[in-house]
C-alpha cells in the first residue's frame, strides 16, 4: 500500500495555498503527504482537455507536483460521472455540476459529461496513472425505498441503461490501461455490494469496472465493511480513508430525518474521531495485497479541514502495514520432503 495521499476536492479555494497546483502541492508535501488525488473539474489545478491532448503538459504537471514533494495518485471525475445518469427529479440540483452552456438541457449535459470521462481516460494515460475515481450516477435512486412497490423488471431496465451509457467509457479506459473505480456511495445506483454486482453483470463483467472503497458510506448504511473487502477485494483498486459515526436515537436513524449533518445520527468525522475500525481495514488490505494508495478524504461535520488534513498524515502512516516477507515461526522450521512428511504421518 502507498500513502499517505489526500483528495484535494474539499480543500481547493481562491486563497493561497489552495488556489494553484504548485501551492497546494507544497502545502500537502509539507504536511507529509506523498500523493494528491486531483479533482478534474477544478481548472486551477488541471486543464483536462490539454492533459488529454498533451503528454508534455502532463509531464509539466508531474514536475510541479514533484517540486512540492508529492505525486498525482489518481484523477477524479466525481461530478462529471454523476451527470452520466441523472433522473429528471434531480435535474435542477445537478445542473450546477455542468458548465453554463449545457444547463437546462439534460441530453447536452450528459454528452458533455461523457466527453469529460473520455478526456479523463486519455489524461490518466498521459500521466502514467492506472486508476480513476468517479461516481456512477443514478436512474433508480428515487426507488431505493419503494412505495409503491417497484414494477417487475424496473431494476433490470435501469441497470441495462446505466451499463449502456458507461460501456463506451469503460472501453476507452481499457484502451488507456486505466481502471474505472466507482465510489460506492448513497445517492448513486452503485451504493452497496449488491448494486455493484448488478452493474458489473450488466457490463458483461467488464475488467475495468472496479471499486473505490470508502468505509464511511458503509458504516452509515450499517453494512459490514470488513466482509465487503473479503467479497470484493479483487475489484477494489482505490481507497478513501474517511471516518464516520452512527448514533441512532428515538427521533431518527439511517435516513437522518432531513436534519443537518451535525444533527443527524450518521455523520462524517475526521480520522480517528469516528467509529470506523481502520486497524481491521488496513489488516484486510495487507492480507489481500492491496497495492493502491491510501487517500485521505476529509468531510468532517465538526473539525476544521486543515486540522483534519494535518492529523490525517500521522493517522494513515500509523495504520499502513508493511507485509512481512517471512512467517513468524520460520526459525522453528526443520525442513521437509515427501519422505519425511510420510514418516510424520506414520506412512513410512
Amino acid at each position: 500500500m502507498k500513502g499517505p495521499a489526500i483528495f484535494l476536492a474539499q480543500f481547493v479555494g481562491d486563497k493561497a495555498p489552495f488556489n494553484s497546483l504548485a501551492a497546494i502541492s507544497r502545502w500537502a508535501g509539507d504536511l507529509g503527504y506523498k500523493g494528491i488525488q486531483v479533482p478534474t473539474w477544478e481548472s486551477s489545478l488541471i486543464d483536462l482537455s490539454l492533459a488529454a491532448d498533451s503528454k508534455d503538459y502532463c509531464d509539466e504537471l508531474k514536475g510541479i507536483c514533484a517540486e512540492g514533494g508529492v505525486e498525482i495518485t489518481e484523477l477524479s471525475t466525481h461530478l462529471q460521472g454523476q451527470l452520466v445518469a441523472v433522473h429528471p427529479a434531480y435535474d435542477q440540483q445537478f445542473d450546477g455540476f455542468a458548465p453554463e452552456q449545457v444547463r437546462g438541457n439534460p441530453a447536452a449535459r450528459m454528452d458533455w459529461a461523457i466527453q469529460q470521462l473520455l478526456l479523463a481516460a486519455k489524461a490518466s494515460q498521459n500521466l502514467g496513472l492506472n486508476a480513476h475515481a468517479t461516481f456512477s450516477g443514478a436512474l433508480l435512486w428515487h426507488t431505493m425505498y419503494p412505495w409503491p412497490q417497484r414494477p417487475e423488471g424496473l431494476v433490470e431496465t435501469g441497470f441495462r441503461e446505466l451499463a449502456a451509457r458507461w460501456l463506451p467509457i469503460l472501453n476507452a479506459f481499457d484502451d488507456a490501461g486505466v481502471d474505472v473505480c466507482y465510489e460506492i456511495h448513497p445517492g448513486e445506483d452503485l451504493h452497496d455490494g449488491a448494486s455493484f454486482e448488478r452493474f458489473l453483470e450488466a457490463t458483461g463483467n467488464h475488467a475495468r469496472c472496479n471499486i473505490l472503497y470508502d468505509p464511511s458510506h458503509f458504516l452509515l448504511q450499517q453494512l459490514d465493511y470488513i466482509q465487503f473487502i473479503d467479497l470484493y477485494h479483487e475489484r477494489i483498486k482505490m481507497f478513501h480513508v474517511k471516518d464516520a459515526e452512527f448514533n441512532p436515537n428515538g427521533r431518527s436513524g439511517v435516513y437522518g430525518g432531513y436534519q443537518s449533518w451535525q444533527d443527524r445520527p450518521g455523520r462524517f468525522r475526521s480520522l480517528g474521531d469516528g467509529q470506523v475500525d481502520f486497524s481491521r481495514i488496513f489488516s484486510q488490505f495487507a492480507r489481500y495485497g492491496y497495492e493502491g494508495w491510501a487517500v485521505l478524504e476529509w468531510e468532517c461535520c465538526l473539525k476544521h479541514p486543515e486540522d483534519g488534513a494535518r492529523e490525517g498524515v500521522e493517522f494513515i502512516n500509523r495504520h499502513i502495514i508493511r507485509p512481512s516477507d517471512k512467517a513468524f515461526d520460520d526459525f522453528a522450521g526443520t525442513g521437509s520432503d515427501e519422505a519425511s512428511n510420510r514418516r510424520i504421518l506414520g506412512l513410512a
